[in-house]
């Protein structure tokens, strides 16, 4: 199951809908993203049943950019307060699943952006909610930048959306720990 906002409910979209069938379809995945959601939005939604009767033996998790750059901008801690919430609300309805909590992706062309730095210090707290046995994170952000920093717009051409060639990057990056987290006993 993936859960999160835009950037995972674009899955759905031509061209990275081949994208996700050829690397994830052997495992008949369930895109729960919506675009516009924020952390709060996809609690809410968990709250009032999205998961209910569902046992993935996964969930990619990816939430939390909205909240930091929407019209009421939370903090880095807050975002990862909410992040934290979600992780708890997925535990609670889906004991039996692995959590594989992705690290928010990189937003704005350059490093010094303050979004970017808010994305940092945000991913720098949800890091710690891993725990090796039943939530596992990855940051894969710096797979999508230049050796400078930049955000190219051949990735993310609005330095926030990843098109095809961004969509390629992250299958190819999670791949590996959704084929073990599923697999593995």
């Amino acid at each position: 199951m993936f859960v999160g906002d835009s950037i995972t409910d674009w899955w759905r979209n031509d061209p990275q809908r081949d994208i996700f069938k050829g690397y994830f379809g052997k495992y008949r995945p369930y895109n729960i993203g919506i675009a516009g959601d924020e952390t709060q939005h996809v609690l809410w939604r968990i709250e009032h049943g999205e998961l209910d009767g569902l046992a993935p033996k996964l969930v990619v998790l990816l939430i939390g950019t909205n909240n930091l750059a929407n019209a009421n901008r939370m903090s880095p801690q807050e975002t990862a307060d909410g992040v934290a919430a979600l992780v708890d609300a997925i535990r609670a309805k889906l004991p039996k699943s692995r959590i594989l909590l992705l690290g928010i992706f990189p937003r704005a062309n350059r490093s010094d952006d303050s979004l970017r730095l808010a994305v940092n210090a945000t991913n720098a707290f949800i890091a710690r909610l891993a725990d090796g046995k039943t939530v596992f994170y990855q940051d894969i952000g710096a797979r999508f930048l230049q050796p400078d920093g930049t955000l190219p717009g051949e990735v993310m051409p609005d330095y926030l959306h990843p098109n095809a060639a961004g969509y390629k990057i992250w299958a190819d990056a999670i791949r590996p720990d959704v084929d073990r987290l599923i697999t593995q006993k």
